[in-house]
């Protein structure tokens, strides 16, 4: 009785988050939009703040490469043609994406392409294990000492490039895609 009790609170919490990040991610296009018109009806322009991740593919091979980009491509997690990671944008990784641009592809993700692949093709980093994120649990039991506790959690935290980005990212498993 109480781990149903637990349980049914636990599913209210998620919820409540989920209900409470729609209405963060409303508001800020809200917001967008207003800066927008304002600037407009002002004769300005408005220039929206730079993004904050990226997603980033690896799209050639490293035969004859130098050790430098075979590292970086290493730190970046793209071990294999096809992989795909979501990276903070700062100072440092903007010049590791540079010395590597001819073996990878990269662009800023919207609110739907983070929430699709991390829900259709997201795994788990649980144990070292590629684990699929078929339920909350799992989320909660890597991540539940940073309080992400279900995946629209990891999807706010990915998409918003929050302070615990780091170990979101970390857990999610290199995104094994499809070449086109």
């Amino acid at each position: 009785a109480k781990a149903a009790k637990d349980a049914v609170a636990f599913n209210s919490d998620i919820a409540a988050r989920a209900e409470a990040y729609d209405a963060e991610y409303a508001k800020a296009d809200a917001d967008a939009i207003a800066n927008r018109r304002q600037a407009k009806a002002n004769n300005q322009i408005f220039v929206a703040p730079e993004a904050k991740i990226a997603f980033v593919i690896r799209i050639r091979g490293i035969i004859g490469v130098s050790p430098k980009v075979k590292k970086i491509l290493q730190l970046l997690r793209l071990r294999q043609i096809n992989n795909a990671v979501f990276v903070r944008l700062n100072a440092a990784t903007i010049k590791m994406l540079r010395m590597v641009e001819p073996y990878i592809a990269y662009g800023t993700p919207n609110m739907k392409s983070v929430r699709e692949l991390i829900y259709k093709r997201g795994y788990g980093k649980v144990s070292g294990q590629r684990v699929p994120l078929s339920s909350n649990t799992v989320v909660n039991a890597a991540l539940g000492n940073v309080n992400i506790v279900c995946v629209e959690d990891v999807i706010h935290e990915i998409f918003t490039a929050g302070e615990h980005f780091k170990e979101a990212s970390n857990f999610l498993w290199p995104f094994k895609l499809n070449s086109p």
